[in-house]
């Protein structure tokens, strides 16, 4: 076993690196037929189901019609100066980098990703490996499309992504700062509906620009571990405000609504379901290749809270808002509110100061979850609250604003007999 040690400790014995090698990934690209049957088939999701009919996340199988409207004219809306780095961006790029550096709006690719590794050759351009002006100017589409926070969410995962590279001593080639892919699809420099992807570990970003309308979503954003303890990222770290406003509502509920919320009260694996136990999705049900997942709502709704609890639950929401522009963010909340009652929300795990746990925010509009995970590159076999997946949708079809999208082409491009 190795005894590279991390700092970190699960339960009373300390957390180490697992032995080198352990996985065929060269590049940061996963080769999954060197793998065993169950991790190959779990870590093959995406590719497998990218082209199945889109549908979106339901709770039945029939998306809810009528939820997505398009903006009126925004006021503070970023789609200008998202639009100018864009081009910037493609203007920095040779004439081989743009032919897999830039896709049609409708390119299926857009589904196809991974928070994992991916275990296909994929589109778009590996920011490790762009000039640095190219790679400043990539960044620069990123950050003007998200607010301040959100960007320095996405900047730190990446640099976890680095410093776990560092603390195992092993993967030097794939666990890197910007060992991620950057894609943008449709023509920025016009006024058509245009977007943007990252796709590489613990991060995959779907930014879709319609008229005045921002959709991010999905959003995958994770790490392991969540704070760098040594090292040249010593004293990074992430998502402590989507763990502490988790936590914040769940210790709001009196007995009777913990009873609904609470679906089970460890993330053990003796003590789930196998199909919630495992080491890559663990409790998270809406990730890669889950596109038309039906879920149905489960745990406890808004509506069965206090005002009080209801005010906790739109904090949590607007943890993960708050990662868009303050007037994309401000007109998301606008629609979540109005469907605040039928939200659900759902817990896995404890709730003490050290417990790992899940939860799910489930509204007709949004869906966020949360997941601490076992390790992957660390050796603790269980869930630890270093370990954080967290994952954004919009259901019922407007994920990669698919929605708005099929509204804005009818609206705009008439077919002619």
């Amino acid at each position: 076993m190795t005894t590279v040690e991390t700092g970190l400790r699960s339960g009373s014995r300390p957390v180490r690196a697992r032995s080198k090698g352990a996985y065929p990934l060269v590049g940061s690209v996963l080769h999954a037929d060197l793998l065993p049957p169950e991790a190959a088939w779990a870590l093959t999701k995406a590719f497998r189901n990218r082209d199945e009919p889109f549908v979106g996340i339901t709770t039945d199988g029939t998306p809810r019609a009528g939820l997505y409207h398009a903006a009126e004219a925004l006021e503070g809306g970023v789609g200008a100066a998202a639009r100018r780095a864009a081009t910037g961006y493609l203007a920095s790029l040779s004439a081989y980098q743009l032919a897999v550096g830039r896709l049609e709006v409708s390119s299926p690719d857009w589904r196809l990703w991974t928070n994992a590794f991916p275990t296909w050759a994929p589109k778009g351009l590996l920011l490790d490996a762009l000039s640095e002006t190219s790679r400043d100017a990539a960044l620069a589409v990123m950050r003007t499309s998200l607010s301040a926070s959100g960007f320095a969410t996405v900047r730190a995962a990446m640099q976890l992504n680095a410093a776990l590279g560092a603390l195992v001593d092993d993967y030097t080639d794939s666990l890197r700062e910007y060992m991620y892919w950057f894609t943008v699809y449709g023509h920025p420099q016009s006024d058509a509906p245009w977007g943007w992807k990252l796709m590489g570990h613990h991060l995959d970003l779907h930014c879709v620009f319609v008229g005045d309308d921002l959709v991010f979503a999905p959003v995958f954003a994770g790490a392991e571990p969540t704070t760098a303890l040594a090292g040249p990222y010593r004293g990074v770290s992430a998502f402590d405000r989507e763990t502490d406003a988790g936590l914040r509502l769940r210790n709001t509920l009196q007995p009777g609504q913990e009873q609904r919320a609470v679906l089970s009260a460890s993330l053990r694996a003796a003590d789930l379901p196998p199909e919630l136990a495992g080491p890559f999705d663990g409790r998270h049900l809406a990730g890669a290749g889950s596109d038309n997942l039906v879920l149905p709502h489960e745990g406890l709704a808004a509506s069965a809270m206090t005002p009080t609890q209801q005010q906790a639950l739109v904090e949590l929401i607007d943890v993960y808002l708050s990662r868009m522009p303050a007037a994309h963010a401000a007109l998301k909340a606008q629609q979540v509110r109005r469907h605040l009652d039928e939200t659900h929300f759902a817990w896995r795990g404890g709730s003490g100061d050290t417990d790992a746990f899940y939860y799910r925010v489930h509204s007709p509009v949004l869906l966020v979850e949360y997941d601490n995970h076992p390790g992957i590159f660390l050796d603790n076999d269980e869930p630890e609250r270093f370990h954080v997946h967290t994952i954004v949708r919009e259901p019922n079809g407007n994920d990669y604003g698919r929605s708005l999208l099929a509204q804005h082409y009818l609206t705009h491009h008439v077919r002619t007999p």
